[in-house]
């Protein structure tokens, strides 16, 4: 909840500017529901995509405050975050709720962007792998190999969110290694290899090189990074890594 229009407007200005040479990775940004429309017009022809924050299960109804997934297709989003630590933990959104956006994300045709993570308390108890297994069994329960090619794994875990606390990155690579062996043995070899898992808790540009040269982690869910200039040194990071 960070950006009016204006706001949001002067600032993507700047990202297109500084990012569009950027073209080894892909640049998603999922600005508030209230800046879509003109976000989304704004990048159409750059290097720079469009994600929601959040989705409805249903196509329309009396779901007072929600938005629908024929409201985001419209405006041009392609990516959508689904159980977002937020999501799960202040407004209460369950394993199965969370299933239903997944699969309605799929058939409209956005790549859902699942994210998965403990808390604090659940890290301390050694539970880290039954939360992050459960989490993605529940959402990926009854898909096929062909929807989940289309799904991003974002693994966040909850006490390294906006605390400036960051998982060490070997903590952060077992995470994602059981993740791919995860999605490995539910979906086979290929769709593995294929997944993409981004690390998301408190990424900025002086500890975010470690982290992304683990094995097993193919980018970044940027949090309070993303709101400010620190995006773009992410940016020229990746670039450099990949070139």
């Amino acid at each position: 909840m960070h950006k009016t229009v204006r706001e949001a407007k002067e600032f993507v200005s700047m990202l297109i500017n500084e990012m569009k040479n950027m073209r080894e990775f892909e640049i998603v940004i999922a600005p508030p529901f209230t800046a879509l429309s003109e976000v989304g017009e704004m990048i159409r022809g750059t290097n720079i995509k469009l994600a929601a924050q959040n989705m409805h299960y249903e196509e329309k109804g009396a779901f007072t405050g929600e938005i629908s997934p024929l409201m985001l297709k419209e405006l041009g989003v392609e990516y959508v975050i689904l159980g977002h630590s937020e999501r799960r933990h202040i407004f209460g959104e369950s394993d199965e709720l969370i299933r239903k956006k997944v699969r309605t994300a799929i058939e409209h045709g956005f790549k859902p962007i699942l994210c998965v993570g403990e808390k604090l308390e659940e890290r301390e108890k050694g539970l880290t792998f039954n939360v992050v297994e459960r989490q993605i069994k529940e959402a990926l329960y009854e898909l096929s190999e062909e929807d989940v090619s289309k799904i991003v794994i974002a693994y966040e875990p909850v006490w390294a969110i906006g605390t400036g606390k960051v998982a060490m990155p070997w903590q952060a690579q077992e995470v994602h290694e059981f993740i791919r062996a995860l999605i490995r043995e539910m979906f086979g070899e290929e769709s593995a290899e294929m997944l993409r898992i981004l690390y998301g808790g408190s990424i900025k540009p002086n500890n975010f090189l470690g982290i992304f040269a683990q094995k097993d982690i193919d980018g970044g869910l940027v949090g309070g990074a993303s709101l400010k200039e620190s995006f773009v040194e992410l940016g020229k990071i990746m670039k450099r890594v990949i070139s």
